[in-house]
């Protein structure tokens, strides 16, 4: 630890004296092409859940960035806590690209790396924080799941590293490579639906759980190591016809449906929707100045913001949440309604999904087409590509991703200020400026979190 500590302390001090430009001069050559196997970056895998690829969870399924990534780039290392998943993920970077990669449990083992480029996070949320800032002042580009963070605090800390380093970071908010979430924005910037009033995030609703015993650990599993910077728990499960694992759990996918991993529904699917709304109302700088709860359901009693059960999911099940933003332009998150985003104008409404873009403005562009370049110019001024292909050219040219940390941290400050609110079940004010909940100190309180000790983050 102290090795790995002093290296990442002297990366962050190069990049202080040289404004970046030290730091990736050794990782920059290899990453000018996609083809060549001499030009292909390097890439290590912490966390190999389905978020990773699905079939290193044994369920033959289609999710998973991996397999867009490995198009661009090349796995040398894999990691998880999982020895099974480990295991799996071995196979599947072998029969990729015909080598054995690494296989190791704990990711201080390769973060500090020469012969890694890329580092690809799939981990639960608790973690992110923390190994991207590591990855990052240890001289590596980052392509990190959403949601970035599990506080406002730790957004703040990636962006600073960032921003010093001047490190790729790209988060996997996919939406923001889909046509018609950038033709959605593309609109609102040229005025066809008026001035914005309000945006409505149909996120859907969050799961409940039976109780769920406390039990041993099995045995290919390191619990304490999983945990990392979160409070220790009790290992719970109980098997069952739910979900991808056919169980109700602490871990693996279920982490979602607890506070201490995640936010539930409001970073789940709040860091997809939230992000593209912050993006279309042009607030990717701010944030709200006041987060009101106007209907919270959690599946346990909550007493002071903390759950009083422990052997059941906590985060909220139901919901309806205002942010309120200093010109009066309201953000709702919602568990109920269709999934998918709601722009409403002075002079029209749309509805933007994975699935569809509708309404009157939309049918409009038969006649009246958008001016050409206007989805590239929403897209940073750069041709429209797929998510993936957009943070290795953006690592290729040293140019900021389309997901960038600065943004997705704005927009993922008010899912957690939503979090929060839902959590003490009061309005509360929000100074965008400072990045501070005002006049409310139990509230400010958990804008951050104390790690577990042994889990700390250097910074």
């Amino acid at each position: 630890m102290d090795k790995n500590s002093l290296t990442r302390r002297d990366a962050l001090r190069s990049t202080l004296v040289y404004a970046g430009a030290a730091v990736w001069t050794r990782h920059s050559a290899r990453s000018f092409g996609f083809t060549s196997a001499n030009a292909r970056p390097r890439v290590a895998a912490i966390g190999t859940g389905s978020r990773w690829c699905q079939q290193a969870t044994g369920v033959d399924g289609p999710h998973g960035s991996a397999p867009n990534f490995r198009k661009y780039g090349d796995y040398i290392a894999v990691c998880d806590a999982d020895a099974a998943r480990v295991a799996r993920a071995k196979e599947i970077v072998k029969g990729w690209t015909g080598t054995v990669p690494e296989t190791v449990e704990d990711y201080r083992a390769i973060i500090d790396r020469d012969d890694v480029d890329i580092i690809h996070i799939s981990t639960p949320d608790h973690w992110h924080a923390k190994i991207a800032i590591e990855a990052i002042l240890s001289g590596k580009d980052v392509y990190c799941e959403k949601p970035m963070t599990l506080t406002i605090d730790e957004g703040r800390q990636i962006c600073d590293v960032t921003r010093r380093t001047g490190r790729i970071v790209q988060i996997g908010t996919q939406q923001r490579s889909s046509e018609q979430f950038i033709k959605a924005v593309a609109m609102i910037r040229a005025g066809r639906i008026g001035d914005v009033k309000e945006v409505t995030c149909s996120v859907g609703g969050g799961p409940t759980s039976p109780q769920l015993p406390a039990v041993s650990v099995p045995g290919n599993f390191n619990w304490d190591l999983w945990q990392g910077p979160a409070v220790s728990k009790p290992f719970r499960y109980l098997a069952g016809p739910n979900g991808e694992t056919k169980s109700w759990s602490r871990s693996h996918y279920e982490f979602r449906w607890w506070y201490e991993y995640s936010g539930g529904k409001l970073t789940d699917w709040g860091a997809h929707h939230v992000d593209i709304a912050t993006w279309g109302i042009d607030k990717t700088d701010t944030g709200p100045v006041t987060v009101t709860p106007e209907m919270v359901r959690h599946p346990v009693e909550f007493r002071e913001g903390h759950p009083t059960q422990e052997d059941q999911y906590n985060t909220a099940t139901e919901f309806l949440i205002r942010a309120t933003f200093a010109d009066g332009i309201n953000l709702i998150i919602r568990h109920d309604g269709d999934n998918g985003i709601v722009f409403e104008g002075s002079a029209g409404r749309i509805f933007v999904n994975r699935g569809r873009l509708t309404g009157r403005p939309v049918e409009d562009l038969a006649q009246n087409p958008l001016p050409d370049g206007a989805l590239e110019k929403v897209y940073k001024d750069r041709p429209l590509t797929n998510h993936f292909r957009n943070f290795f050219e953006s690592a290729r040219d040293r140019s900021e991703p389309v997901s960038d940390v600065f943004s997705h941290h704005r927009a993922l400050s008010t899912c957690h200020l939503a979090g929060i609110a839902a959590r003490l079940d009061r309005k509360i004010q929000w100074d965008p400026v400072k990045e501070q909940i005002t006049d409310d100190k139990q509230a400010q309180s958990f804008v951050a979190r104390d790690s577990r000790k042994r889990f700390e983050t250097e910074v």
